[in-house]
């Protein structure tokens, strides 16, 4: 093997390290390290920093454990992050300020009820493609500064970040500051039009700009490795992209048009919409789908913010299913969920709906549901919110949807990818690898360290494992999307 490339994918559950082959692509080896969640009061959700970086490290020892690798010859480092988690660490010593506060944490909800009701969120939505959520980091860095007290006087002695920026703090020995294009346009602080930091947001959430991030593209050399007990010194860190922009890049979505979701603790629609910024649709995102030299491509995004975690409920809340895996089986035991319609809004309604106050629900049971009901019905809630999505970019002047191309690990469930294709009445594509996130990384490394030459070196290893064919009738479609629209109505906080 003429060297490798490895891609750091960093997760809101786990970090994986995967060695690709830097002649062909290929994965040749993966490993995986999980790490605790914190829970300090309901909607909270924390990261220890410790603890993700020792999960990355062993990830990474783990993963060139598993062959005759020399780390020597690895020929650059692709990271892709979990994006909007957010952290604030002192630049000299390393030491975060406050626990990770991470994407799906709910607690901001009435700032950004407030600067809503204040009127800047037009302002915000011009210039980031982006809405007042929780879900996004300026909130999240609005909150640590508001709460630690002193912080916003120390300026440049503070580092504000997110998890990509971290790592390559960490990679680099406390060298480099820096983030890419896809990361910050997730931040509400970053102006995806002028493409730099936006003083006007920065000065309504109050949040000094010394402390900000270098902002780069997303295939280039931001640093090398130092200091490290797992890799050399000297190793190009050339490549980052968010997590679902990397998986759009992985799955070579290089054509406006060209449209991926993965399926991961929540699900992940991107579109691409080409190298122009075009407005929002009503209830979804413009977003940086990836930055190449001086070329900005942009993306329509739609997220729904549980997807697997619905499967991992029910193993874990409701002690249904004993493993993940089971879901499958039992949701094949019925032809359909029946009357049964569960909404997955157990940590609230992401887009199109953007009600972080609305709740799961459950509808339609009688004396004769059963657990395979139910699961089935999980797989549909997780396939509806796509549908939604969907339709909420197509009313928004996007490109009609031809094929969608899937993965994430909830995209090795065969029955979910045919209900997918069902609901949506269009193909549905699982590649090879469905590792699309890490595998993005891994390329944006490659061009970044001149391993790759172009995007078209990238689209020829591109393969497709399998398409899952629409199967069911109009009539049935329909009435499982008026259930659904029901069920949706009846969720929501304001019903």
């Amino acid at each position: 093997m003429s060297g490798f490339l490895l891609a750091i994918d960093q997760g809101t559950t786990g970090s994986t390290a995967v060695v690709l082959s830097a002649s062909d692509a290929t994965v040749v080896a993966k490993a995986n390290r999980e790490f605790q969640q914190h829970f300090p009061n309901p909607g909270w959700v924390e990261h220890d920093l410790d603890q993700i970086w020792a999960s990355v490290e062993g990830a990474i020892g783990d993963a060139l454990a598993q062959g005759d690798f020399d780390p020597k010859d690895c020929r650059g480092i692709g990271i892709t992050n979990q994006r909007e988690t957010t952290v604030v660490w002192e630049r000299t010593t390393g030491n975060p300020i406050h626990r990770a506060i991470v994407w799906q944490d709910r607690r901001t909800a009435d700032i950004c009820a407030k600067l809503r009701a204040d009127g800047h969120e037009p302002t915000f939505r011009s210039r980031t493609g982006l809405l007042f959520d929780p879900y996004f980091s300026g909130t999240k860095v609005k909150w640590i500064l508001d709460r630690v007290e002193g912080s916003r006087a120390r300026g440049a002695e503070l580092c504000i970040g997110t998890i990509d920026s971290w790592l390559v703090y960490k990679l680099s020995g406390g060298v480099a500051h820096v983030t890419d294009a896809t990361n910050a346009s997730r931040t509400l602080l970053y102006d995806i039009v002028k493409g730099a930091w936006g003083d006007v947001l920065c000065s309504v959430l109050d949040v000094p700009t010394e402390m900000l991030p270098e902002v780069r593209s997303c295939a280039e050399v931001y640093a090398e490795t130092k200091g490290l007990s797992v890799l050399p010194d000297g190793i190009p860190i050339a490549g980052m992209a968010g997590d679902q922009q990397a998986a759009l890049f992985g799955q070579t979505c290089f054509e406006a048009g060209d449209a991926k979701c993965t399926y991961g603790t929540g699900a992940f629609l991107l579109t691409n919409v080409g190298d122009e910024f075009r407005a929002p649709p009503e209830g979804l995102l413009t977003t940086i789908a990836w930055r190449l030299g001086d070329t900005t491509t942009y993306a329509f995004e739609g997220s729904s913010f549980i997807a697997g975690a619905a499967v991992q409920w029910l193993r874990d809340g409701l002690g249904l299913i004993a493993s993940a895996s089971e879901v499958e089986t039992h949701a094949g035991k019925v032809d359909s969920a029946g009357e049964v319609v569960f909404v997955p809004a157990l940590t609230g309604l992401g887009a199109p709906h953007w009600d972080p106050h609305a709740r799961g629900l459950i509808v339609g049971l009688g004396r004769d549901t059963t657990v395979a009901h139910l699961c089935r019905a999980t797989l549909d809630g997780i396939a509806l919110q796509i549908v939604d999505l969907i339709g909420a970019m197509e009313r928004g002047g996007g490109e009609k949807l031809t094929r969608l191309r899937v993965d994430g690990g909830a995209a090795a469930n065969d029955l979910l990818m045919q209900i997918q294709a069902d609901l949506l009445d269009v193909p549905v594509d699982r590649p090879t690898n469905v590792e699309t996130t890490a595998l993005g990384a891994a390329y944006l490394a490659g061009l970044g360290a001149g391993v790759f030459p172009d995007t078209d070196a990238i689209k020829a290893a591109h393969a497709v494992e399998r398409s899952f064919e629409p199967a069911m009738e109009s009539e049935a479609r329909a009435k499982r999307l008026q259930r659904w629209n029901d069920a949706i109505r009846r969720a929501r906080s304001d019903a």
